[in-house]
């Protein structure tokens, strides 16, 4: 079958096998150009592996650091009769997969809700079959819509503003139009829910299950990701239903940190840089921002993907020897480069003077609208796309 990308909003609905694949192979390569990370993990288990910075961290320790890794995700397999794709994540992982296990490593994958008492039993079995037994990495990446909580209640995450609504520039990327969007107030179920479904409950419920398993290594690390940003995207952001989620997976990493110190680990919340995931294109108000961004950061020659920044903070802080730069609420900060006072200055001389017109010359959003679609396979040099390929490709788990 021929494959062309089919996009939705901030959704492609396909996926290219092949061009998955080779932005996998491209990421690994990217990877083991950087060198040995010495003193890496040797286990690692990602919670959230298929995509985005979860995935990166996956590549980043087993090729950096030439860990055994056990992947948790929930992606969907290709039907052929219907002539539907997997999911990206899907292919993603098949590839990262074939090339670990070439590499000689240890790569398990669990296909399943992250969330569920069985996406955590059938990890602690990998685990216990991995060559060493236990994990000295536990990165916690979930990007999810809703969430069945042990309570055996569903509950279903909102991306809303908080106190007050947020009226502000925004980007249709569909129609390539600069457009005034307003983020209505969540109410207090709405705040409760996103907490619930984005917040920090399930990875501690991670890390009490393996605790209570005996499967945590001496010194083991435990991360989780957030983005801070500039006070422009603090309404929908870090002030939003969304920022009450990421202040609670913050406290969360201060609970999990207290229990990892008895074993000489450590736990904390690294703040990366703005980039195009599926979930940021999802949220009003970044798009135009990051668009602007990319623009200005690439001109510095300082712009970074989700490889490059996670390579960035296993080589430069977690491992090689190196301390982790934390700031005054004790997160790492690898969103530095984006931070920069000559970066933001920029990016807000800009900022006001964006409109429909001007979109091409003011801002990258041809390259925004790259990175979108490489996320899903598409775009990438050295992929015939033009060439009938077979939808069906195993995961191997």
């Amino acid at each position: 079958m021929v494959v062309e990308p089919r996009v939705k909003g901030f959704l492609c609905i396909t996926a290219h096998p092949a061009g998955c694949a080779k932005n996998i192979d491209e990421q690994i390569e990217y990877v083991k150009s950087r060198g040995e990370i010495k003193g890496g993990c040797k286990t690692a288990l990602i919670i959230g592996a298929s995509t985005g910075y979860g995935l990166a961290s996956r590549i980043t320790a087993a090729f950096g650091c030439g860990a055994d890794t056990i992947g948790v995700f929930f992606e969907r397999p290709a039907d052929e009769d219907r002539g539907r794709t997997a999911s990206a994540g899907w292919y993603n992982t098949a590839e990262f997969t074939k090339k670990a296990k070439e590499a000689g490593l240890y790569a398990a994958n669990i296909n399943g809700d992250a969330f569920s008492q069985d996406a955590k039993n059938r990890a602690i079995e990998a685990i216990k079959k991995s060559p060493r037994g236990k994990v000295d990495l536990i990165v916690y990446s979930i990007a999810a819509p809703r969430r069945t909580a042990p309570d055996g209640n569903t509950y279903k995450s909102a991306l809303k503003a908080v106190g007050e609504p947020l009226t502000s520039k925004s980007l249709d990327t569909d129609k390539k139009e600069v457009v005034e969007v307003t983020v209505p107030v969540g109410d207090e179920k709405e705040v409760f829910e996103t907490v619930k479904v984005m917040g920090g409950e399930d990875w501690e419920l991670w890390i009490d299950e393996l605790e209570r398993e005996g499967l945590i290594a001496d010194g083991c690390a435990s991360l989780s990701y957030t983005y801070i940003g500039p006070k422009l995207t603090y309404p929908i952001y870090r002030e939003g239903t969304i920022g009450q989620a990421k202040k609670d997976l913050e406290n969360s990493a201060k609970k999990i940190d207290a229990v990892l110190k008895r074993r000489g680990g450590r736990a904390f919340i690294s703040a990366n840089k703005a980039l195009v995931t599926q979930a940021s294109s999802a949220i009003p108000v970044v798009p135009l921002y990051i668009s602007i961004l990319y623009k200005v950061m690439k001109a510095k020659g300082v712009h970074e993907g989700c490889i490059e920044q996670i390579q960035r903070l296993f080589s430069t802080q977690i491992y090689n020897g190196k301390a982790i730069a934390f700031d005054e609420f004790g997160r790492a900060r690898i969103d530095d480069l984006e931070m920069r006072p000559d970066v933001q200055k920029e990016v807000f001389e800009i900022w006001p003077k964006v409109e429909t017109s001007n979109i091409d010359e003011l801002t990258d959003f041809a390259g925004y609208q790259s990175e979108f679609l490489r996320l899903f396979g598409f775009g990438l040099e050295g992929v015939d796309y033009s060439a009938d390929v077979p939808l069906s490709v195993a995961l191997d788990d």
